[in-house]
């Protein structure tokens, strides 16, 4: 009989411990760590992606930490290839492996598949780029409103490449960008088990307070000093470093982008949960409750193996 293979999937928002989990859950199952935080990939991203430290990278295997430059251009789709045939690699060896990360649509992508969408011509993305540079984010908004408010409800408004990317499906298909969202999921060579690190709003809202604070201590003003003749790239359309770039241009206070990366990042927090918690199949767990994860996650895979023999 072969022996099925188990993903072991984590997820939770910004500062709920993933990282201490997962390294947790790789050592007791003897196992590796994919990445699926979409800013983790890059080299030159570290302070202000809470990327897991030197010591922790020694300890369980990682793949997907520090594979890119932000230079490179780098996919959902293009993850989700090279994250499969990663896990073939790995399955050769082992029967359990972990993926962990806040980038609810990269999970996805591994475990279920991506929508198909139409193609979107270099005009109709010439035309978006031109508009958000000239008008800005807000007519972004307010286009997205108009042609498709289901999705205009659930999409991250302030970020301006999901904007531009459901407005290009829009603009080629003349059709809801949310209409190609109702997938069939992809069979997949292994069994994904879902847990979510879920925590209560006070005790989670003062975990990102602290973080943000151990970013500036450990020197995220200075990585960000680094990279601002790069503010444009896509990489750097996140929190942590977009605030930063309002600093250096003279547009707020020192301390007000270190309160607004707090605000921001608890606001990308409540997405991300709200994200997680549409899909039933994750199990929520305390960070501290280890063993109760554990005993989950094996009782999931008893009942996997008794269905195979029967």
């Amino acid at each position: 009989m072969i022996p099925k293979k188990y993903l072991i999937v984590l997820g939770g928002a910004t500062a709920s411990g993933k990282t201490d989990v997962a390294i947790s859950l790789a050592k007791h199952f003897d196992t590796v760590i994919l990445s699926a935080d979409s800013r983790q990939f890059y080299r030159e991203l570290s302070i202000g992606t809470a990327k897991p430290l030197p010591e922790q990278l020694k300890e369980v295997k990682h793949y997907f930490i520090d594979n890119l430059s932000i230079h490179e251009s780098y996919s959902v789709g293009d993850y989700e290839e090279d994250a499969l045939k990663t896990l073939q690699e790995i399955y050769q060896k082992k029967s359990v492996a972990v993926l962990t990360g806040g980038s609810g649509l990269f999970i996805q992508a591994v475990c279920e598949g991506l929508d198909a969408f139409p193609e979107v011509s270099l005009k109709i993305k010439y035309e978006l780029e031109k508009k958000y540079t000239e008008q800005g984010i807000k007519a972004l908004q307010e286009e997205l409103a108009t042609y498709d408010p289901d999705y205009y409800k659930k999409v991250d408004l302030q970020n301006p490449h999901r904007l531009m990317r459901a407005l290009g499906v829009i603009r080629a298909s003349h059709q809801p960008f949310s209409s190609f969202l109702n997938h069939q999921s992809q069979q997949r060579p292994f069994l994904p088990i879902y847990i979510l690190l879920d925590l209560p709003r006070e005790e989670l809202y003062e975990r990102i307070n602290k973080r943000v604070e151990e970013m500036m201590d450990n020197g995220l003003e200075a990585e960000v000093t680094q990279l601002r003749a790069y503010e444009h790239l896509n990489a750097l359309q996140t929190v942590g470093y977009q605030e930063f770039f309002d600093y250096f241009h003279g547009l707020i206070s020192k301390q007000e982008a270190i309160e607004l990366i707090k605000r921001n990042s608890r606001r990308y927090a409540k997405r991300q949960m709200t994200w997680f918690r549409r899909n039933d199949e994750w199990q929520a767990f305390h960070p501290s409750a280890i063993r109760e994860m554990i005993d989950y996650i094996e009782s999931k895979m008893n009942i996997s193996n008794q269905s195979i023999e029967n």
